[in-house]
């Protein structure tokens, strides 16, 4: 099985990776040479592992329930149950 998932694995990966090179006008070659030039350019491997932070949208919802949750005011329902009930009404 192993043999398999790997082909699998690299078979979804390029697919995946050509679909956004496709996104911006380009071509998995394209991208690959970039790549390269880009590490000879800069002598490093430009790679990021750290996930991306949250968008505006997010930041702005964090902000406006910590600004609910400093307030010490209660909430619209006194406990999931209520919630749920809500939004599946």
């Amino acid at each position: 099985m192993g043999g398999d998932f790997g082909k699998f694995f690299r078979r979804e990966t390029a697919a995946g990776g050509a679909e956004v090179a496709d996104y911006y006008g380009l071509d998995l070659s394209s991208v690959t040479r970039a790549f390269y030039k880009q590490m000879v350019n800069t002598r490093r491997i430009p790679l990021t592992f750290s996930p991306e932070g949250p968008n505006e949208e997010s930041l702005a919802a964090i902000a406006e329930g910590d600004t609910f949750l400093a307030s010490g005011q209660s909430g619209r329902f006194a406990n999931g149950h209520d919630l749920i009930e809500s939004a599946t009404a």
